[in-house]
């Protein structure tokens, strides 16, 4: 089973996994901001999508915003 999953060191993807921590921080505070307050901020979680994370739709102004990380078509500096 443990030759499936290739081998990934940390060190490898140290920056992008900072990088992804602080973008998931940011995510998390526009849903504090959006959201209305639930018991341990239940109400901001990500959620696992086929493609990455993603928030459920939020309230923003007259519309709804949604936010995604999409793991599959990433693309860097651009």
């Amino acid at each position: 089973m443990r030759d499936i999953w290739p081998e990934q060191r940390y060190a490898d993807w140290r920056e992008t996994a900072q990088t992804l921590h602080l973008w998931t921080q940011v995510v998390g505070k526009v849903r504090l901001a959006l959201t209305p307050w639930v018991n341990h901020g239940w109400q901001v979680p990500l959620y696992v999508t086929v493609r990455g994370l993603g928030t459920s739709p939020m309230p923003a102004g007259r519309g709804i915003l949604e936010l995604d990380f999409d793991f599959v078509a990433w693309r860097c500096g651009r």
